[in-house]
């Protein structure tokens, strides 16, 4: 056969392909927490479950403090999880030295990695404390510690990205792979396409976990594609591709696992499509409402909600108690707030820190800069508010 084809046999027939077989969406759970199939029931302790559902009701609670001091104008930006917080199944999954790319709404990831509400209120005040430095906007997280990227805003960036670090890994033989985060809007850039061949094309130990959630800010998924979602996309590429009700953190949770076994085991990438429902806006930048109906919010959040779902789950396993959700919700709040109200407090990266982390040694040009910054600060204090700032 010919060398760009491998796989394919002559034909005399001549016909245009326009569709194939549709993927099917694979779920462990139905909306009620019944498994559906027992032999797909998740091996997980007691104490591994309820920890993995205290993170969704932590994360929920955080969105909120969150998204209402924005709108207070005591953070500059944010972006919710509401709808989406099955996602952290996917970060159980993993080994933790496994590296992590995010886009902007994998703040569950995180928590179930470790990070601290305090460390996500320095990060969202750029504070002091911030591990940042001050240098991102809000909910652009990142963490060496928990092998974690930082967040950068321009879309799809990661994606290529996390084909190299992956293909680093496959080169060090550490049995390790990268798992790379985006929203189905994502995947119309050209790094998507780019990334997935390179993955494709080296072996790269890569999980990419597509979040399609119906909506790129205010375009709908139907007037984003016109093929059978972005799982498809992956089999045009040569790589295993599984899509997954997005709502059903034990199907997430069974997709990544194997995924990652997948990867680490025969060095090949794999695509993990996760059909869910944005049920918050965009950001607070944005006001859904202008291009879909409130109506249609409520009714996606009342039929299918993962934290609903999990805790149905947890219900029938005998595992959680029906009045111990408002006791974990409220004293989330209080933690959340408690962490919100110190980070509040703190005084603004040392101005210093604008020249540091990009230079081995920083050159005379940004040492002239530095100077000159610095004589003006100490010129007029006042005008630029230096009491504000940590000292050097």
């Amino acid at each position: 056969m010919f060398p760009g084809a491998l796989n394919s046999d002559y034909s005399h027939t001549l016909e245009f392909v326009s569709n194939v077989q549709s993927i099917p969406t694979y779920q462990v759970m139905d909306t009620d927490g019944k498994v559906l199939d027992t032999a797909h029931d998740p091996q997980v302790s007691k104490d591994e479950a309820r920890t993995i559902y205290k993170n969704m009701l932590v994360l929920n609670a955080m969105d909120q403090v969150l998204y209402e001091a924005q709108r207070q104008g005591r953070i500059s930006f944010y972006m919710t999880s509401f709808g989406e917080e099955a996602l952290i199944g996917s970060a159980a999954a993993l080994h933790p030295k496994d590296m992590v790319f995010g886009q902007y709404r994998e703040a569950g990831v995180l928590l179930q990695r470790g990070f601290t509400l305090t460390q996500f209120m320095n990060q969202c005040y750029s504070n002091e404390r911030d591990l940042g430095k001050g240098r991102q906007m809000p909910i652009h997280y990142g963490s060496k510690e928990l092998c974690f990227q930082t967040i950068s805003s321009p879309l799809a960036t990661q994606i290529p990205q996390a084909a190299g670090a992956a293909y680093a890994m496959r080169r060090e033989g550490n049995k390790q792979c990268t798992i790379c985060y985006f929203g189905e809007g994502a995947a119309s850039e050209g790094d998507f396409h780019a990334g997935l061949n390179m993955a494709a094309t080296l072996g790269c130990p890569v999980i990419y976990y597509c979040r399609n959630n119906g909506y790129a800010i205010s375009t709908p998924s139907i007037e984003q594609y016109r093929g059978d979602g972005i799982a498809s996309r992956g089999i045009g590429y040569g790589i295993d591709t599984i899509r997954v009700d997005g709502n059903d953190i034990w199907a997430i949770y069974a997709a990544t696992k194997a995924a990652r076994e997948i990867a680490v085991e025969q060095n090949k990438p794999v695509l993990i499509e996760a059909m869910t429902y944005r049920v918050s806006h965009h950001s607070t930048s944005d006001d859904s409402s202008a291009y879909r109906s409130k109506k249609e919010v409520e009714d996606w959040s009342k039929r299918d909600n993962p934290i609903s779902r999990m805790r149905a789950w947890l219900e029938n396993k005998g595992w959680w108690a029906r009045g111990e959700d408002a006791e974990v919700s409220k004293t989330a709040k209080a933690e959340v707030l408690a962490a919100f109200a110190a980070a509040e407090k703190l005084k603004k990266p040392a101005i210093r820190h604008l020249f540091e982390d990009v230079y081995d040694e920083i050159p005379q040009s940004l040492m002239k800069e530095k100077a000159e910054i610095e004589e003006l600060v100490k010129k007029y204090p006042d005008y630029y508010q230096v009491n504000e700032f940590a000292r050097q």
